[in-house]
């Protein structure tokens, strides 16, 4: 909230009070019915708005996640902080959209003090040292901290890493590429690598051999191994768990799950056994073959769902379900290689668009929120809100002000159903690699590069975003113009230029 004092008197009308805004935690004075809360955000790598059956899917089980949503909110026009993965996290962990943020694409390179068996394959570019992340806020207000999943912002060796941006326990991939293989040699555990267990090295892009069967399935045991690194995370965020239920945690899961390779082990498999007609997938758009690639798309993200089941199951199981708040969304829209099939899915809802672009079915994402005995069961908002609101809402709730130049918004006031105190934004605003696009009321602009015209679309009655009526409004036009200037810094890592033909 704006106003501070409106904002004390607010929480303490709903019931949040002194427990909230209480800190450091060595001198909350709570009663022990109302500790912190604990908060566990889930993210998922490239799932798309239609995706869930909660938003729509007829084909792909998501029991767990549905059941999610049914005991708490539903976002409708929840953005992500990108169209891709890197961006999209930094936007999330810092509260900057893209056109502030420090990262603004996937931008590879080589991960110093360490050595990997593809020089193609070594890193990414990392966060600056000092970087103000949700972690390192919640640390200073006494959380124990933990990441789990793929990381995408540097590491290890350098400023990146998780465990200098905030978070006391980190374990997954650190580099995005090398997560493109669900069966790795290692994952990273804090600053060490984990070897996995029958595991062998080899290259995530490759094409079937032309002198095998691909009907064969015997021949796509090669892009397996005995490891699933999944298993792992999931076994390291339940212990994550058990290790921290007696004092307030965040756990931030950024699930590498449904992002190709599509890989999955065969007992999820079986779930779909002959429920699509199947063409093979023979590694010819990069990432690894599989035979029935729309059914281990489908079983990637059910497995994926099971596992969050567990993590909900045991948060009953140690009586802190009703103390935690948990979020799930996807980093970006559905992707359009490696076999997946986001038409036959329809992967992005009534959406337009996929990863990478700036239309709607590359960036509004699946959000659901559920903290029982505050959000209302079974919810839904039509609140326009994006990744750069997720840290002022995490700080809004443990009671510690965030950063000056952030550009997001609380949104606790709508999760917890007082939508008369909930501001709103101007505006949203994106930029990837050249493109730029503005959400401003039932308003969405897009444009492909510098000097191209803008197109314009009425989210209100086009959601598809068919009918360009940018010639109908120029005065909006003009608006979304002077927007598109004065929305962002220039950045000399990722300038705003334009695309070379």
């Amino acid at each position: 909230m704006k106003n501070s004092l409106d904002r004390r008197e607010f929480l303490k009308a709903i019931g949040l009070g002194s427990a909230v805004l209480t800190f450091p935690l060595a001198h909350l004075g709570c009663k022990k019915s109302q500790p912190p809360p604990n908060i566990i955000y889930i993210l998922a790598d490239d799932l798309g708005y239609g995706e869930l059956g909660s938003y729509g899917q007829k084909k792909i089980k998501t029991p767990n996640i549905d059941s999610l949503a049914a005991q708490g909110m539903k976002f409708t026009q929840h953005y992500s902080g990108s169209p891709v993965c890197a961006p999209s996290r930094c936007v999330l962990l810092t509260g900057k959209h893209t056109g502030h943020a420090y990262i603004r694409d996937n931008d590879e390179m080589p991960e110093r003090g360490d050595v990997w068996h593809d020089p193609a394959l070594e890193g990414n570019r990392p966060l600056l040292p000092n970087t103000t992340t949700t972690g390192t806020l919640l640390q200073e207000k006494g959380y124990t901290t933990g990441a789990i999943g793929k990381w995408g912002l540097g590491g290890p060796a350098n400023s990146g890493e998780p465990n200098q941006q905030g978070f006391d326990f980190w374990y997954g991939y650190l580099c995005q590429r090398m997560a493109h293989n669900y069966y790795p040699t290692h994952l990273w555990k804090n600053r060490e690598k984990d070897i996995l267990e029958g595991n062998e090295y080899f290259f995530p892009h490759q094409k079937f051999p032309e002198d095998k069967d691909p009907l064969n399935k015997a021949f796509y045991d090669d892009y397996k191994g005995q490891t699933y690194s999944m298993d792992k995370m999931v076994a390291e965020a339940l212990n994550f768990i058990e290790r921290n239920k007696e004092n307030p945690f965040f756990l931030y899961l950024p699930f590498p799950v449904p992002h190709v390779s599509i890989q999955v082990p065969e007992d999820s498999l079986k779930e779909y056994k002959g429920a699509f007609p199947e063409t093979p997938y023979l590694g010819d758009k990069g990432y690894t073959p599989h035979p029935t690639p729309r059914a281990g798309y489908a079983a990637m993200i059910t497995r994926m769902d099971r596992e969050i089941g567990r993590i909900l199951g045991l948060l009953e199981k140690l009586g802190l379900a009703d103390n935690t708040l948990v979020m799930f969304s996807s980093d970006n829209g559905p992707t359009f290689n490696g076999g997946t099939d986001s038409a036959f899915f329809e992967s992005a809802g009534p959406l337009r668009g996929l990863k990478t672009m700036l239309y709607e079915g590359g960036i509004r994402v699946p959000m659901i929120a559920r903290w029982p005995g505050k959000i209302k069961p079974g919810s839904e908002t039509d609140h326009v809100s994006a990744f750069w609101d997720v840290l002022p809402t995490i700080t809004d709730i443990v009671g510690c002000a965030p950063p000056d130049n952030i550009d997001g918004i609380s949104f606790l006031p709508t999760l917890l159903g007082h939508d008369e105190k909930q501001d709103k934004h101007e505006y949203l605003y994106w930029e990837y690699s050249g493109k730029q696009a503005v959400r401003m009321g039932n308003w969405k602009a897009y444009r492909p590069e510098l000097e191209k015209r803008i197109e314009l679309y009425n989210l209100e009655d086009d959601i598809g975003e068919q009918m360009d009526l940018a010639l109908e409004h120029p005065d909006i036009v003009a608006k979304i113009e002077e927007i598109l200037q004065t929305a962002r810094t220039e950045s000399e890592l990722f300038p705003l230029i334009k695309n070379k033909k």
